[in-house]
């Protein structure tokens, strides 16, 4: 995502809604912060293949479970406000316990994790606005996930707040909110 370039095509001073952003019938991406359009740019080879073996591990984990992963594009529209929602994200990877959330085009509410892959236009972005749009709609679980620095800073939510823990890539994480389930970290890097 071009995140120190907001969409040019729409007027920064309006307030959207996914109700807007739904309607627009253009084939480039955006989500909505606080009502302002940020548009997305494809993601990189090595975005894809770390997004692709992180949502493998966690689907493979989940078969058979309550809990869905989904990858992006999926709209999430973070408070739960529907059609009237101003910030509305397409994180890379989610997941979702709580199927009342899920209607036939996006989760709305917060999901029970997400991560977000960063590169070099969207890493103060993922760590800066979107930690705390996650934070303040209760996100439980939320990774970064460094793709130069083969990294994986974990914030889990307590007390309203972040507690960060940082890992290497040469480790294995324990998801949080998915109790046994761990990612391998070398097997995520690998390339």
């Amino acid at each position: 995502m071009e995140v120190n370039e907001t969409a040019k095509k729409y007027d920064q001073l309006k307030q959207y809604t996914y109700e807007d952003y739904a309607g627009w019938n253009d084939d480039v991406r955006y989500e909505l912060i606080d009502g302002k359009a940020y548009m997305m740019s494809a993601p990189s080879v090595t975005h894809q293949s770390i997004s692709m073996e992180l949502s493998r591990q966690i689907a493979s984990f989940l078969v058979g479970k309550q809990c869905s992963v989904f990858a992006a594009p999926f709209d999430v529209c973070l408070f739960g406000k529907g059609d009237e929602d101003d910030t509305v994200v397409q994180p890379d990877i989610v997941v979702i316990c709580d199927r009342e959330k899920l209607d036939t085009k996006r989760c709305n509410g917060a999901p029970d994790m997400i991560i977000e892959i960063t590169s070099p236009s969207t890493s103060r972005h993922d760590r800066i606005t979107k930690l705390n749009k996650y934070m303040q709609a209760g996100v439980r679980e939320y990774w970064v996930v460094d793709t130069d620095d083969k990294g994986v800073a974990v914030h889990i939510l307590e007390n309203g707040k972040y507690v960060i823990s940082a890992y290497e890539g040469t480790e294995t994480i324990s998801v949080n909110i998915l109790d046994e389930c761990t990612i391998i970290l070398p097997d995520v890097f690998a390339q």
